[in-house]
């Protein structure tokens, strides 16, 4: 049994441990938090809730359910504890040159991380990759939504005067998005500075984003999202290929149940950083090769 420590315990979090409860070979050895309590979480009564890792003793990998600004400095921690991680960052312009910088940690004291090991990036990312093979030429369209982004919802809740906020993710086609934010304010708080400084964050700052003022964002949240991938693209010299990869899901239970796999797949790996696309799909699932090359080759 593979023991993987859960870090925080917010949205993904929650779902990542429902994951790891399910599979047969990993058990969760405890659960990283500020407060090192289970208050509020009666499903936490029976596991060890720690604020240092080291009081878990032997982990195999971190599962870091933090927010992706806070990734690089979390799993810089860990991997220099020796502690292999596994994250879902999602700031896509900056994955890889975060990829170089835990490269080195990792190799310096013999661990592990796989990064970006949500759905996007991530599981999306091996979707992309597949497809460019079946069409080495050709234009790949991901289109997001409708739906909750779990990034710019936290960004969005992060700002000064915000009470609450949901961000959703507005598809406009061929690979075009828009944001639309709802926001319920801090009592005294200057909506339109609000809004500015959402509009502004480099989360929001490169698509159209309208902000709007609600009374109570808890009586519109949703946890679901979706993709629709497209290629069109050229096989063998041959025009018009087209592809499409499409799916609709609940946004946190997806990215919990990829950073498991993610946990499984970075026991196997030599100390150094690797996205996705750089791991065989076969080490993210349960069971033996055998077993796995006959039910799905």
């Amino acid at each position: 049994m593979l023991k993987i420590a859960l870090v925080g315990y917010g949205n993904i979090g929650r779902f990542a441990l429902k994951a790891l409860e399910a599979a047969g070979d990993m058990e969760c050895c405890g659960v990283v938090r500020r407060s090192a309590s289970a208050e509020g979480c009666p499903e936490l009564s029976g596991y060890r809730i720690v604020k240092d890792p080291r009081e878990l003793g032997s982990v195999d990998a971190a599962v870091l359910c933090v927010p992706s600004r806070l990734v690089e400095q979390t799993a810089s921690e860990y991997l220099s504890l020796g502690i292999s991680t596994v994250d879902s960052f999602d700031i896509h312009s900056e994955i890889f040159d975060m990829r170089s910088r835990l490269d080195a940690i990792a190799k310096a004291n013999g661990a592990a991380s796989i990064i970006s090991a949500g759905w996007d990036p991530g599981s999306d990312s091996i979707v992309r990759a597949l497809l460019r093979a079946l069409a080495p030429e050709g234009i790949t369209y991901t289109n997001f939504g409708p739906g909750r982004s779990m990034g710019h919802t936290v960004v969005a809740k992060s700002v000064p005067g915000v009470k609450d906020a949901l961000s959703m993710t507005i598809p406009e086609g061929k690979g075009v998005h828009s944001r639309k934010v709802y926001v319920e304010t801090q009592p005294g708080a200057d909506f339109a500075a609000v809004a500015a400084a959402i509009k502004a964050d480099p989360y929001f700052a490169s698509d159209k984003t309208d902000v709007e003022q609600v009374a109570d964002v808890p009586a519109l949240n949703t946890l679901m999202h979706g993709v629709d991938i497209e290629r069109e693209g050229v096989s063998s010299q041959t025009l018009g290929q087209e592809m499409e990869f499409r799916m609709r899901i609940n946004n946190p239970a997806l990215t919990g149940q990829i950073l498991v796999g993610a946990a499984r797949a970075v026991c196997a790996r030599t100390p150094g950083c690797y996205t996705m696309i750089e791991v065989p799909p076969i080490d993210f699932l349960e069971g033996g090769a055998e077993e796995l090359i006959r039910s799905l080759v």
